[in-house]
């Protein structure tokens, strides 16, 4: 279901839409602003999930040895990796 609503937009930045339209960047300002909107609900989203993992992370820090082993494996992994001389 969609719903239709009026939204007031500043003469300038209409004209950007509306030049993004004309470049084939959208089919129309609906559908400009309907990805915008997604654009921003998105990035809302994602920053409240960096949130929520930046606070786990704050609440549950890793131990030394987590690192320690991390540290190790990485490496590791650099050391086995079939490097091509470049020089």
């Amino acid at each position: 279901m969609t719903i239709q609503i009026a939204v007031k937009v500043p003469d300038d930045l209409l004209g950007e839409v509306d030049r993004l339209v004309e470049q084939g960047a959208f089919e129309s300002r609906s559908q400009a602003i309907r990805s915008g909107l997604e654009s921003v609900v998105a990035n809302r989203r994602r920053g409240e999930l960096d949130r929520r993992y930046r606070d786990a992370f704050a609440r549950v820090p890793e131990t030394e040895a987590e690192l320690s082993d991390a540290a190790r494996q990485a490496t590791e992994a650099i050391r086995e990796e079939p490097w091509e001389r470049w020089w």
